[in-house]
Parts: structure tokens; C-alpha cells; sequence
């Protein structure tokens, strides 16, 4: 009974710390300390260091619960949606608000090395079906992969800044971005072969 509690107790100071990492991110910026964070929970920095090992461990999961929890259910819902065209629109205009609301994050998480190419590609290629779909129905230009919906979102965020807490201009992107989707008479030239997302260069992750 005591080792169950111990390690309930365990569960429940991982949770506070990543939460609390979430929280003081998106307030603070990409810069603040481990111990900052740790006070933020309320749960001394030896705990955190022995939890998590590093600050770079507290962000890697912080990042991750961040996106499974804010960004994987828009997968969800564009999957759901009766059109797949405003599905597609709709899931690529929520993760581009919601990740340019936690920029700090999002920063944080590309200079402590978290795997965000492995967790774009998680998010992107449910949404092929949904790419599909509405291909079918003749609502997007047939030549659009799975890669251009990340290129999308990618491109829309470098225009987040924090003088633009509101992110009218992330939003104004995507709007622009979002209407060359439609079906057109041009062909799209070909992609390179390596991608726009590549694990060994870490210039080419999404930008913070």
C-alpha cells in the first residue's frame, strides 16, 4: 500500500511540474530556469531534477503532453467532419492558433532538442485521409501531400511574433495560405526528395 501511494504521489508531482512547465512557457518565454518552474508547481527543484533528470526533460514532456492533449484531437475532429474541406481548413487554422498562443513552447521545445519532427509527422499524417477525402470531392488542388499541410502550418507560424499577442498575422498567413489550396489548373512543381522536415537538421524543424 505504501509503495501504491508513493508512486501515485509520483504521478501526481510529474503532472504539476509538466503543467506547471506549460503555464509558465506560454507566460514567461522560452527562458525560464528549472527552479522557476519547479516553484511554479510547488514542488522542490531535487524533485524535478530526480523526475524529469534535466530542464531539457521537463520541456521534452511538457511538449509532449502539450500536443497530444491541444493538438492531436484536431486530427480527431477534421476526421469527423461531415466536409473535408473544412475539416482539413479547420484542423490546420486550430494548430496554428493554439501553437502560436504557446510560442514560448514551442521555442523552448526546439532548443532542448524535443523530437518535434517526429511529433509534426504524428499530427500531419492522420490528416492524410482527410487530404483524401477532400481531394475526392474536388475541394483542394489533387497534387497536395501530406508534407504541404506541414509546410502550411510551418510557414504560417514564422510569422508569430510577441508583438502580435492577438496573432493577426499568423492568422492573415494561413487565410492566404489556406486559399491556394483550391483546385487549380497549374501543377505544383515537384517537392525535393529529402523534405522540408528532416531529422538530422534541426534548422528545419518548425520555427519558434
Amino acid at each position: 500500500m505504501y509503495e501504491q501511494r508513493q508512486r501515485a504521489d509520483a504521478l501526481r508531482n510529474a503532472d504539476k511540474i509538466v503543467r506547471a512547465a506549460i503555464a509558465i512557457l506560454r507566460e514567461r518565454g522560452p527562458e525560464v530556469s528549472l527552479e522557476e518552474i519547479a516553484r511554479h508547481a510547488g514542488i522542490g527543484s531535487a524533485t524535478v531534477y530526480r523526475r524529469f533528470g534535466d530542464r531539457d526533460g521537463v520541456i521534452r514532456a511538457a511538449f509532449e503532453t502539450y500536443f497530444a492533449e491541444e493538438v492531436e484531437p484536431l486530427v480527431v475532429a477534421a476526421r469527423d467532419a461531415a466536409d473535408p474541406g473544412d475539416g482539413l481548413a479547420g484542423a490546420l487554422t486550430a494548430a496554428v492558433g493554439t501553437l502560436a498562443a504557446h510560442h514560448g513552447l514551442l521555442k523552448a521545445a526546439r532548443q532542448s532538442g524535443a523530437s518535434t519532427v517526429d511529433i509534426a509527422a504524428r499530427f500531419m499524417g492522420p490528416l492524410g485521409a482527410v487530404l483524401d477525402r477532400a481531394q475526392r470531392a474536388g475541394q483542394v488542388r489533387g497534387d497536395l501531400v501530406v508534407r504541404d499541410l506541414a509546410a502550411i502550418v510551418i510557414m504560417a507560424l514564422a510569422t508569430a511574433h510577441s508583438s502580435d499577442p492577438a496573432h493577426h498575422d499568423p492568422r492573415r498567413y494561413l487565410a492566404l495560405l489556406l486559399s491556394s489550396l483550391r483546385p487549380s489548373g497549374d501543377v505544383l512543381p515537384e517537392p525535393s526528395a529529402d523534405g522540408i522536415l528532416r531529422h538530422d537538421d534541426p534548422e528545419r524543424c518548425p520555427p519558434a
